[in-house]
């Protein structure tokens, strides 16, 4: 500190400047005290928490895998960010949610690694609840993270789910029922389609005729709906190129009941 720079801080103390220099002013023992000002080591980073993120797709044929996988792992990774990092990552294609995750091979695998106190991760993040669980799934599986130490991170809970808290209970219930429903209505939906498409327009859509019908060889498409199905006997085999589909006779086999 320059000598003004004393002088004036002397001055609105009230420290006269006639003193000795051999003898030592409160303020400037205060100020010969304070630690000096200088360039800060860097602070070592904080790592925290080490992520294993799961995610899932239900096939392998109907969806991309790279979209699918990215846009999950995104969620995931924006969720953590602040948190720590993702280290690992479980991936299964091709399989519904309403396997448990013993029933699928990449979440098996996660829950194999949960005992091994070298997994490398503290916790699990999903970028989806539905991508993971379904009905009461995650109930049943939070007993085994608990008892290994291990959190999961929803994106719905906004971090860390706490198995304890009431408000998080009934959040994973609604969100287990919704996925069941959606589930449901899928299969609901797919399933009456089959029926009025076979009902209303002779369409079969595969696999063994119910008992009692046969199946007949349909009419090219510009004849399909004008033309009505007849025996087996009297479909003619063509070899004109048109594509045929398969119908379901409605008329029961002879001799059955």
């Amino acid at each position: 500190m320059s000598d003004s720079t004393m002088k004036i801080l002397r001055r609105n103390v009230g420290v006269s400047d006639n003193q000795g220099d051999d003898v030592e002013d409160p303020l400037t023992r205060w100020l010969n005290s304070q630690p000096q000002a200088g360039p800060q080591p860097p602070t070592q980073p904080r790592h925290g928490l080490r992520f294993a993120f799961y995610g899932r797709m239900s096939t392998g044929e109907h969806q991309d895998r790279v979209t699918s996988r990215h846009w999950q792992r995104d969620c995931a990774s924006e969720l953590v960010a602040a948190h720590g990092m993702i280290v690992a990552e479980y991936f299964d294609v091709g399989c519904s949610r309403r396997r448990g995750w013993r029933q699928r091979p990449r979440a098996a695998a996660l829950l194999a690694a949960l005992p091994d106190p070298r997994r490398g991760f503290d916790a699990i993040v999903v970028g989806e609840y539905e991508r993971a669980f379904s009905a009461n799934q995650l109930q049943h599986l939070a007993p085994v993270l608990e008892q290994h130490g291990v959190q999961l991170w929803l994106p719905e809970t906004d971090g860390s789910v706490d198995h304890h808290d009431p408000t998080h209970r009934a959040l994973i219930m609604m969100l287990g029922a919704q996925s069941k429903r959606e589930v449901q209505r899928a299969r609901f939906r797919v399933v009456t389609a089959m029926r009025a498409q076979a009902r209303e327009r002779g369409r079969y859509l595969g696999g063994r005729p119910p008992y009692g019908y046969r199946l007949v060889d349909a009419a090219p498409p510009s004849e399909r709906h004008a033309r009505p199905l007849g025996p087996p006997a009297s479909a003619p085999r063509t070899g004109s190129g048109h594509s045929r589909t398969r119908a379901v006779d409605v008329r029961p086999t002879p001799g059955w009941p």
